[in-house]
């Protein structure tokens, strides 16, 4: 034992005795021997000696080109010691590989991202402080380097916890240090959206998300950033919803991800994005099969659309009109049927019935019977579409009433929960009482935005509202809230930073339970649609299924 103990002493004291002859030589090429010998302590059995080898490796690294392979391999060895101690040494010398020598950077970001894997806190610590110090020598390199541990463009990523672990670390340490790393701004705000933009091939929607929400928080896609900034934005958004695909009302994944991402869309419409081609993608493959689509996705579908309808361009209006009127007349009743009204639906439809007409109001005249002067060939004033405007008018009429007798009931349900006041009932009956009120108020703001949009519908030459005079009954009902992990890609829902990809649309709930329950009592009452929770289903970007959207 005791000339084990006098050995390693031995052997420690070779070390500093290699690392003093090459800290005071002038010319340290000449010294090749002794670094030779310090990348050989990193196989010694004493675990201080091969803690120190793990200090004085990258020390000299730069001074001996020749043995750089047989150097960063002494080092990495040292990375996968049993020894904590050593470990963590040999990763906190890790970045000085690239001090002096940036040409190493790709192989040493490499290296420290597969070591995100390390379960000891202490460890992942240091892993995370290397990073970050790679990062601030040479941040287009690093991330470069760092980003090629997430995409999938060039070859599949074949360990999914690794690319997991990469995302957590640029999520958590990277994103929020931007303004620090991102210099110059103008330059490297456009090589990390490049980077972005290839890592977006095999997404979950949580992941999506966080990408976007990094993306316009960039000051190139700031408020005052060109439309044509905004419009890559959208164009992204237009890539995830995989409008180029042909579309199956069957495959409910496509579905999720397309109402998703069209929601997602909708604020870059406000700063003069083009909504065309979600709206032509919609008008072609989705409201032909709008009965077809899942009931808890047909008044997401239908709510994203009016939100949608301000923006629309007048030929993308012009084209999508007759689909819209075609699905009014389907849930706005005749008298004689005694149909079941949709109270939701006839107000997203007439609100994008409004907006879509204001930008090409002639198109409704043999839509609707309408007679709307604009002196174009495409007024066709001398067809006759008498039928049509009767039709049209008759459901009009039938729904403004059945609005009024909804509007009747609601205020006296609430008139009769008001005289409760004073009486001794339940807690759980107080919490009845209050929701039931909430419902109705949620059902007379849909009502009364349904009568106000049938009124100037009257006439036989109408006006059409193109104007923010009309609040949608859901934005108004409570505060926006922007949803999380809802849209997205080719990735399955569990693959994502620990998120489980289930969230609300803003200020819409996870169900349009409010507006369903004011009017199920009634004798044309809607069911409003619910907009519960949803797992995506079947595609993936490996052959696996991603889960995501609500």
């Amino acid at each position: 034992m005791a000339s084990e103990s006098a050995n390693d002493g031995q052997d420690i004291e070779k070390l500093y005795v290699y690392g003093e002859r090459l800290s005071e030589a002038k010319d340290k090429s000449q010294n090749e021997e002794d670094y030779k010998s310090i990348i050989q302590a990193a196989t010694s059995s004493n675990v201080k000696a091969r803690q120190l080898a793990a200090q004085l490796i990258p020390r000299y690294f730069k001074f001996f080109p020749a043995l750089s392979g047989l150097a960063v391999d002494a080092q990495c060895d040292l990375c996968e010691a049993e020894e904590l101690g050593i470990r963590v040494q040999a990763i906190r010398g890790l970045p000085l590989f690239c001090k002096d020598t940036p040409e190493h950077i790709p192989k040493i970001i490499d290296i420290l991202a597969q070591l995100l894997l390390a379960e000891e806190n202490v460890e992942r610590d240091a892993v995370h402080k290397a990073l970050l110090s790679l990062l601030r020598q040479d941040v287009k390199g690093s991330l470069t380097a760092l980003f090629k541990h997430i995409e999938s463009v060039d070859e599949p990523i074949t360990d999914d916890n690794l690319r997991e672990r990469t995302l957590v670390f640029i999520r958590d340490k990277v994103f929020p240090l931007k303004s620090e790393l991102l210099k110059p701004p103008e330059q490297m705000e456009r090589h990390i959206t490049d980077l972005v933009k290839k890592s977006l091939q095999d997404v979950t929607g949580a992941e999506f998300k966080m990408f976007m929400d990094f993306l316009k928080s960039l000051s190139i896609f700031g408020e005052k950033a060109p439309t044509e900034r905004v419009q890559e934005l959208v164009e992204i958004i237009e890539g995830q919803a995989d409008l180029d695909a042909q579309f199956s009302v069957s495959d409910g994944d496509h579905v999720d991800r397309l109402i998703s991402c069209l929601y997602m869309a909708l604020p870059f419409f406000v700063r003069g994005a083009s909504s065309s081609k979600f709206l032509n993608y919609l008008n072609k493959h989705i409201l032909p099969v709008f009965d077809k689509l899942p009931e808890e996705r047909k008044v997401d579908l239908l709510k994203n659309l009016a939100e949608s309808s301000p923006y629309a361009a007048p030929q993308d209006s012009r084209q999508i009109l007759p689909s819209v009127v075609q699905l009014l007349k389907k849930y706005m009743p005749l008298r004689k049927t005694g149909e079941e009204m949709n109270f939701t639906y006839v107000e997203c439809l007439l609100y994008t019935f409004h907006h879509l007409a204001n930008k090409a109001p002639n198109a409704t005249n043999s839509l609707c019977g309408y007679k709307i002067v604009t002196g174009q060939p495409s007024d066709r004033l001398g067809e006759d579409f008498t039928e049509f405007n009767k039709d049209f008018t008759e459901r009009l009429r039938c729904v403004e009433d059945l609005t009024k007798a909804t509007m009747k009931k609601l205020t006296q349900g609430m008139n009769s929960q008001s005289n409760t006041k004073g009486t001794t009932i339940s807690e759980e009956e107080k919490a009845k009482i209050k929701t039931q009120k909430q419902n109705a108020t949620t059902g007379l703001r849909t009502c009364n935005n349904i009568l106000a949009m049938i009124q100037p519908l009257h006439s036989k030459s109408p006006s059409f509202i193109g104007d923010k005079r009309i609040n949608l009954s859901w934005n108004v009902a409570v505060k926006p809230v922007a949803p999380a992990n809802t849209v997205g890609g080719k990735r399955p829902a569990n693959a994502a930073n620990g998120s489980n990809n289930q969230a609300n649309k803003r200020g819409r709930g996870g169900s349009n339970q409010p507006v369903e329950r004011a009017f199920e009592s009634q004798s044309y009452g809607g069911r409003g649609g619910s907009r519960g929770g949803g797992q995506g289903r079947g595609r993936g970007g490996r052959g696996r299924g991603r889960g995501y959207y609500r």
